[in-house]
């Protein structure tokens, strides 16, 4: 989902910024025209470095990503329901091991102080 939301930003970037871009080719890379508009080249820039490093090279489109964070979202969305019933789960097994354990603790304990008075006796 990160990865989708910085792709998202990258191709939103780089058509906001493309036109400057094309301006900034045609003054033949003006150190003047760059200095004028580091922004916005230094994103769209960004952009196609992070467009080049894509497996398939194509730049996806908006809608596409919008429709796989949907999809995404409502993934995390179930599989955290079930986290969240696991997490119960493992902290009522923590309980009962806890009251287990002191039972056995105090039985011990009980025991031992049967012993002494038996052997006091």
């Amino acid at each position: 989902m990160a990865e989708n939301k910085v792709l998202k930003t990258h191709i939103i970037n780089y058509s906001k910024t493309r036109d400057i871009y094309i301006a900034y080719r045609k003054s033949g890379y003006s150190k003047k025209f760059f200095e004028a508009h580091r922004e916005e080249i230094t994103l769209h820039k960004a952009a196609k470095e992070a467009f080049s490093n894509l497996p398939d090279g194509k730049i996806p489109k908006v809608k596409d990503l919008n429709e796989e964070f949907a999809r995404l979202l409502s993934e995390k969305k179930a599989a955290y329901s079930e986290y969240k019933k696991m997490k119960k789960e493992m902290r009522d097994y923590q309980i009962a091991k806890q009251n287990v354990e002191s039972f056995y603790a105090a039985q011990k304990t009980w025991d031992q102080e049967e012993d002494l008075k038996k052997k006091r006796q």
